[in-house]
Parts: structure tokens; sequence; C-alpha cells
């Protein structure tokens, strides 16, 4: 992804044994991490067959309107969406773990939370080697704070650390109706039949912030004891209210063009 390639100054460190990862946009690559984020956030909320559908049948308008219309306008709901969408683009660039579904695409109100593990990460397996899920929790916050990351670590710590039942669940229907029904049967198999184990699982912690989230990181992985691989990424944008506003502002006015 352009904004991670292009727009970062990046730095990485291992703490307690664990991978912090450092990325950082300076408020000189502002304009083009703008539109380098823009350009996929409509993926995230509509599949591209599906505009296609639309303005087929009904014209370039009512495409626009479909795509309008499935994005948040509250301040909230765009923060910690674009949180999850950075998150997820950042598992398919920067890891080897593949993100198969862009989740709001079924959300059931733009100004809604989902529930749920906010990214599942995926490797299948090979060579003998069972499925691995990479669980994630995203954090987006003008000012992060220990609280904020303690909380990310309460919910990484649910479920003994593994991803959560319905998540799975809903990551291996959605497949399915992709017509990827290997991958959904694979994901089946290890929550129902075979069981996942810790040894199968990694965390992302993924805070996307105004101020530098590198201490509150390295400190949640120093104190961190469980049996469970660790990987912090903080993503600081200095400009981070002006920099989601902006992100969405140019995503409307390329639906409206």
């Amino acid at each position: 992804m352009e904004l991670f390639d292009e727009c970062c100054a990046e730095s990485d460190e291992t703490v307690n044994g664990h991978k912090l990862h450092l990325l950082t946009v300076s408020d000189d690559n502002i304009e083009i991490a703008v539109l380098s984020a823009a350009e996929i956030v409509p993926a995230h909320y509509s599949s591209v067959e599906r505009v296609a559908g639309i303005l087929e049948r009904f014209g370039k308008e009512a495409a626009a309107q479909y795509l309008t219309e499935k994005i948040p306008t509250a301040k909230r709901s765009r923060s910690g969406d674009l949180g999850e969408i950075l998150a997820t683009e950042y598992i398919r660039a920067r890891t080897d773990y593949s993100a198969p579904i862009s989740r709001f695409i079924w959300k059931d109100h733009r100004q809604m939370a989902m529930r749920g593990d906010d990214v599942i990460g995926i490797i299948e397996p090979a060579e003998n080697h069972p499925i691995r899920f990479l669980k994630s929790e995203v954090k987006s916050r003008v000012t992060v704070s220990t609280t904020v990351v303690k909380e990310a670590r309460s919910t990484l710590d649910d479920y003994h650390g593994l991803p959560a039942p319905h998540a799975l669940s809903f990551v291996s229907d959605r497949l399915r109706e992709l017509g990827q029904a290997d991958l959904s049967d694979l994901i089946d198999k290890a929550q129902l039949l075979d069981g996942i184990d810790s040894n199968q699982v990694e965390h992302l912690l993924f805070v996307f912030s105004g101020n530098s989230s590198e201490n509150f990181l390295k400190n949640d992985l120093t104190t961190y004891a469980g049996p469970i691989r660790q990987l912090s990424a903080g993503l600081r944008v200095g400009q981070h209210q002006l920099f989601i506003a902006k992100v969405y502002e140019t995503v409307e006015a390329t639906d409206d063009t």
C-alpha cells in the first residue's frame, strides 16, 4: 500500500521477544497519504462488482448514491472505521496473513460499530502445519494512552487469547457467500473439529493515533506473559482528525465526479 511504502518513516524493534513496528506519516506527506487512503476506502464498504452492477443498470448517480449511503458521517464512526481499514491493509501489505474479507460491506447501519474481533488474518495450512490465525484489535484515537492500550489487551485476551468463535463463524459464512468454500471449510474444521491451540494464533494490536504510541505499546509487550506471539503496530498521523476528515471528503468528492 502506497501509504505505508511511500508516506511513512518506519522502525522495528523486538520487545520481550515480540515485534513492535512503528510507522509515522509526516506533515509533509499528509496530502499523498490522504489520497492513498481514500483510494482504498470504498472497497471496504462495497465490492467493486456491486458498484459496477448498479452503475450498469441504473447509472452513475445511482452508483454514487449507493456508495455514499454506505459510508459513515459521524466523526467517531469514521475514526474507528478508518483505523480498522488501515489495520486490514497493514495485515495484507506487511504480514504473511491474508485478511480475506472487508467486513464493513456487511454493516447493517453505516454509523454502527461491528461486534467481534476487528480483523481476522489467516495463513492456510501447508506442509503439515495447521491453519494459523491473526487476532487483531484496533484503536483509533487522537491521543492514545495506557488505558486505551489496556482495553485493547483485555479484548485480545478474551476467549483465552483465541479468536472469538462468533468472529470466526462470521468470516467463514462470508467466505462461503463469496464462493470461497475451501477456505470456509478450513476455518470450520479448525473451529468445530480440530480445535484451535494458542500456537496457531498471533495477536495484532494496531494503534492509529495522533500522538506516539511507542511507550504504551512497549510497556504492554514488556508486561505480556501469555503464550501467544505478539505484533504491535503504531501508525502515527499527527494531524489525526484532519487526516480522517480529508480522507472521507476525498472519497465523497470522487463519488460525485
